[in-house]
């Protein structure tokens, strides 16, 4: 059996071993582990128009699933050592925009996921997907992922009450309560912090993981010895029921609804679909790339044989997220810690995938997790999104600006549409104001075009109706 498993993944033919491939499969798993607290986290935080609240567990099942079943493909067909899992920042446009702002129910934001993911599979099919990353300036793509990079990092210090709202004009936020840090869930969001900081400059594998575990068992001990287990909105408590997984827990599987257009409107519709495309488009061929380079795959051109096999199943697995409601999955680049162990077939990612599916057993402890032990995660995942904002050239004008401009607009407005719009506007503006309107992609004068009409949407609703 090891044989024939060794001639399927050509284990051997790329310098491996068997066994380097499964613990390869382990340390990535642990690497990448903590997105199974944080996508339930992220996607509970906001309530639907009806109301709905997804549940903790059941998103965690659904998370689980979703990346088992495509990380397990990728290992099968693309045969890389690369792992699939929900997108953070993806699952963020998905609740703050498609759901916060653009008020759709949660069936119906999945089916705007499950579009978008169609839609880039049908660009791989055709050929088309890799002239259209040409459109957007590379500045822009390095700006969109830092943009919301610091848009999770102050989701992080909201959700943990690090900062909150001072219900005044002026100034509009500040640190903790009355700009003090009081209370035990701070403490422990604290704690957790520097727990997770100190691990990660330790190049310790796991460190999100283990800092969330970590600041929840001191999160349950506080809760139960000095707060009466009231301390953290429900969660930290040992007298939580603890169930198997049960048919509730996979009721999520298939509840999505291509009813968003009716509700939205054809030109929020498009730009909704547009939005989730442009954070979900561009960082595959980049991650497939540099991961490849990291395990020495690459052919003599410096290309990765295959690409197009990985960016199917990528981009499938953008549309299965959406129908398994786990929001819109993508390769991780935490794929790499798997490499550096080690790791050089798709036998990698196939252990990964099946150690995502056997966390689904353990998602009924997820609702043990308060907000308060996740949220140091978000806040350093920021960090680590933020770091590529050094490959920007703020000393070009034309491209620094909308950079700073896409930047800056995410967490301020919450929302990242806000963001990418008001980059890709000024991104034309500039360059056409400046007479060089013929280096501006066809692509880019229509999402601009569709930018402003989404900024003067209150205007073109008065003069339309």
């Amino acid at each position: 059996m090891v044989s024939g498993v060794d001639r399927y993944f050509h284990v051997t033919e790329r310098g491996s071993t068997v066994r380097t491939e499964v613990l390869a499969g382990l340390t990535t798993f642990m690497t990448m582990a903590y997105i199974l607290f944080l996508n339930p986290l992220i996607l509970n935080t906001v309530p639907d128009r009806e109301g709905t609240q997804l549940g903790i567990a059941a998103v965690l099942t659904v998370t689980a699933l979703a990346a088992g079943v495509t990380t397990i493909a990728m290992g099968a067909y693309a045969n890389y050592p690369f792992a699939i899992a929900a997108g953070l920042g993806l699952n963020a446009v998905v609740t703050f925009t498609l759901v916060g702002s653009y008020q759709l129910t949660w069936p119906e934001a999945m089916g705007v996921v499950v579009t978008e993911g169609l839609i880039i599979l049908a660009l791989v099919l055709t050929g088309f997907r890799r002239a259209v990353m040409e459109a957007v300036p590379l500045a822009l793509k390095t700006a969109i992922a830092v943009g919301i990079g610091l848009f999770i990092a102050i989701i992080g210090f909201v959700d943990a009450g690090f900062v909150t709202s001072t219900t005044l004009p002026a100034p509009p936020l500040q640190l903790g309560t009355n700009n003090e840090l009081q209370g035990w869930p701070i403490a422990i969001f604290v704690i957790g912090l520097l727990l997770i900081i100190w691990l990660y400059t330790r190049r310790v594998r796991g460190a999100l993981l283990i800092g969330i575990l970590v600041a929840t068992v001191l999160a349950v001990l506080v809760n139960e010895l000095f707060l009466d287990g009231e301390g953290f909105e429900g969660a930290a408590r040992l007298a939580n029921p603890v169930k198997m997984p049960s048919g509730d827990s996979f009721g999520l599987i298939g509840d999505i609804s291509f009813g968003y257009f009716a509700q939205m409107g054809a030109i929020a519709a498009v730009l909704a679909v547009f939005t989730l495309m442009l954070a979900d488009f561009f960082d595959t061929m980049g991650t497939a790339v540099g991961l490849g380079r990291e395990a020495g795959l690459l052919d003599a051109k410096g290309q990765l044989p295959d690409v197009d096999k990985v960016l199917v199943v990528d981009s499938a697995a953008a549309a299965v997220g959406g129908l398994f409601s786990a929001s819109s999955n993508t390769t991780y680049i935490e794929s790499a810690s798997g490499i550096a162990d080690g790791g050089r077939t798709g036998l990698t990612a196939v252990v990964v995938g099946i150690l995502f599916l056997l966390s689904v057993f353990f998602s009924p402890l997820a609702e043990m997790v308060p907000l308060q032990a996740a949220a140091p995660a978000l806040v350093v995942v920021g960090f680590l999104m933020m770091t590529t904002v050094r490959e920007i050239p703020w000393d070009d004008l034309e491209v620094a600006i909308p950079a700073f401009l896409t930047i800056v607009l995410m967490p301020f407005t919450y929302s990242i549409t806000n963001g990418i719009g008001a980059g890709f506007v000024s991104y034309v503006f500039i360059k056409a104001s400046r007479g060089k309107a013929n280096e501006i992609h066809p692509m880019m004068w229509i999402a601009a075009i569709a930018f402003v009409v989404y900024f003067a949407i209150f205007y073109v609703r008065l003069y339309l109706t």
